[in-house]
């Protein structure tokens, strides 16, 4: 139970640091393009650099919103819901999170690798590391699903919506 834990920790720190590295690139290519207009010549790469970092910054925060309950939940219904119904739903949900990401995962490496043949206007970067996000993004998702399902079949946590600071200690 306790290495359960711990790798769902280790994984929650590197999607953390994928998220925080993400946006430390987005805000500094937004301060450079807004010292660019004021100064009237702003660099062109760092409007295509900021979209390229958000697209980081979603495909690492997609599985740590899932793990904190932050996406769409139908919470209210479901935690109304007597006795075990609610466990019983929470668990679905994750098996069907898992299984729809993972299905998608194929199709997602297909388009990455499409990107091989194409490199972005104004960085020049071969485009595929740009649609690597969809695939880290369903990755990402589909493991923090089969960690809850782990954790909650082996006890370690019930599946239910979680306040980050719970991960922290």
């Amino acid at each position: 139970m306790k290495l359960i834990s711990h790798i769902i920790g280790a994984f929650v720190a590197v999607a953390r640091i994928g998220a925080g590295l993400a946006f430390v690139v987005l805000i500094a290519a937004v301060l450079l393009q807004v010292a660019g207009r004021l100064s009237g010549s702003g660099p062109v790469w760092t409007e295509e650099l900021t979209r390229y970092a958000l697209l980081y910054l979603v495909a690492f925060g997609a599985g740590l919103a899932f793990r904190s309950g932050d996406l769409v939940n139908v919470d209210v219904i479901s935690e109304s819901l007597p006795g075990r119904l609610p466990w019983i739903l929470r668990l679905f949900s994750a098996i069907a999170t898992a299984g729809l990401a993972v299905t998608l995962l194929a199709g997602a490496w297909r388009y990455t690798m499409i990107g091989r043949m194409q490199t972005s206007p104004a960085l020049g970067i071969p485009m595929h590391y740009v649609h690597f996000t969809v695939w880290l993004l369903l990755a990402l998702l589909a493991l923090f699903a089969v960690l809850r399902i782990v954790g909650m079949l082996a006890g370690t946590e019930t599946g239910a919506p979680r306040d980050a600071a719970e991960d922290l200690s």
